[in-house]
């Protein structure tokens, strides 16, 4: 049997003199785009032997999920049960905004729901290293009138309602959800939350207006939680509804439609005990939380979002913002995992963000480093979305069934919830995927280095203000060809 990687290269050159031959006196940007090495670089061989310690293969499906109070960003990965297991925690280095859903363009605010990120919303030409859109807003976000674009998470450490990671990081990330997509992973889903979905959280912030909606992402939290598959989402009358099937005897299909009625649905009764189970115990949790005293967190304070304290401690002046410390182990990192820019803007001193009645949290010592010095702001370019402005890999793309796009397609347990056993869900591995990168302007390409190398996870000397530009790739790409680019 001829190996995949070489019948990927081979699909590979095939389509580039395809493409070649259609865009005739172009400039050659997609061809540049096929052989972007940013998008190219492969996974880090201390992660591949992590899979490897989890039973996970290396293009099996990933799940992403964000926590803004926390700062952090977790990589789930399907095992060989089939089931989703936790493979890495990345610290956030910047979002921007408050705890709550993104509601208008410009307001700053970084999304919260869930999101499905297809091959199309891949952007290995982006002007923060690397990136993917979130798909906000999906059709709950448009069902409530609301507005925004180009929200991204990426590289740079600068966000404008984004979430931004360093580099290194966003690389990794990236080659990821690239073998991911290799694998025959459709698209991949998105989580994010205003923090960690636990009894603990939800009593602090029992007041602010914004529980109504995290009350009904917490639901698809749970099914997570509790099936460890990734909960099929859909929407209706202006609501996220999760894990909907059928009912017994039924002889329509289900039709969702977000601003309308909901139709006749029902819940396998397997998931819907287990979620039951789960929420009536944080429900307890909460209540004896806040009959303790368990005191409540300001809302209004002013403070455009945060930066995880593992960045704040190394940056002049840093501070977290409204991010909170989550359990101590990214904290205790010896150096900070990737390189943080000179340009970063950390958040304002999180003074107005004390609990109430709680003692002002001591200050972070920063690194001593020279003064940033200002940088212009650059916002992140949206992908293409109208028909006639795909280019040839994404039209490609999207007819062999890789580039497909939907709304939505859910994140912490308070204990140890029920986990229903899952038989082995294995997506069909296309023998050789074909795809696409859409055409652009070749003004809008990355003016940063063109590669900076994979984060490495290879420990370093307890040195207290080390950073760390990665360490040189050692394993074979398999390469991404940016089938799955987009304009961002």
């Amino acid at each position: 049997m001829i190996n995949r990687s070489l019948v990927r290269a081979l699909v590979t050159s095939a389509a580039l003199a395809g493409a070649g031959a259609l865009l005739g006196s172009c400039n050659g940007d997609d061809i540049s785009l096929a052989n972007n090495a940013k998008a190219n670089q492969p996974v880090p061989p201390k992660l591949i032997a992590d899979m490897t310690a989890k039973d996970m293969d290396l293009q099996s499906p990933i799940l992403v999920r964000l926590y803004k109070q926390e700062a952090e960003l977790e990589i789930w990965k399907q095992d060989r049960s089939g089931r989703f297991a936790l493979l890495k925690t990345y610290p956030i280095c910047r979002w921007s905004g408050d705890l709550g859903p993104k509601v208008r363009e410009g307001d700053r605010q970084a999304p919260e729901g869930f999101y499905a990120i297809s091959p199309a919303q891949m952007n290995p030409q982006s002007a923060y290293y690397l990136s993917f859109n979130t798909g906000y807003p999906n059709a709950f976000d448009k069902a409530l009138g609301r507005s925004g674009s180009q929200l991204m998470v990426h590289g740079d450490c600068s966000s404008r309602g984004c979430y931004a990671m360093t580099d290194e990081q966003i690389a990794e990330i990236y080659s990821l959800g690239r073998e991911s997509f290799f694998g025959g992973q459709k698209s991949f889903q998105l989580q994010a939350y205003p923090f960690k979905m636990t009894p603990a959280n939800m009593a602090k912030h029992r007041n602010n207006p914004n529980m109504p909606f995290w009350k009904m992402i917490k639901e698809g939290n749970d099914h997570f939680e509790v099936t460890k598959q990734e909960p099929k989402v859909d929407f209706c009358e202006k609501k996220y509804v999760f894990d909907a099937i059928k009912k017994p005897g039924a002889t329509r299909d289900l039709v969702f439609d977000a601003s309308a009625k909901c139709p006749d649905y029902g819940i396998s009764d397997e998931i819907a005990d287990a979620v039951r189970e789960k929420q009536a115990s944080d429900i307890a949790e909460t209540a004896r939380l806040i009959a303790k005293g368990t005191p409540v967190a300001r809302i209004n304070t002013g403070i455009d979002g945060g930066m995880h304290r593992v960045f704040a401690a190394r940056v002049p002046d840093g501070n977290t913002g409204l991010s909170e410390p989550g359990d101590g182990s990214l904290s205790l990192m010896a150096r900070a995992p990737g390189t943080i820019p000179s340009h970063v803007n950390p958040p304002k001193a999180p003074s107005d963000n004390l609990l109430m009645g709680a003692p002002e949290p001591p200050k972070l010592a920063a690194a001593p480093a020279p003064t940033p010095a200002a940088a212009p702001t650059r916002v992140a370019n949206a992908a293409p979305t109208a028909e006639n402005n795909e280019g040839f890999f994404s039209s490609l793309a999207r007819k062999v069934g890789i580039g497909g796009s939907g709304d939505a397609t859910a994140s912490t347990p308070p204990s140890k919830p029920k986990v229903i056993e899952a038989k082995r869900s294995e997506p069909p591995r296309p023998e050789a995927p074909k795809a696409a990168a859409p055409k652009h302007d070749a003004k809008q390409a990355a003016v940063r280095p063109p590669l900076k190398p994979s984060m490495s996870d290879t420990p370093a000397p307890a040195t207290k203000d080390n950073q760390v530009s990665g360490s040189a790739p050692i394993v074979s790409s398999n390469s991404f060809d940016s089938r799955f680019g987009a304009t961002k």
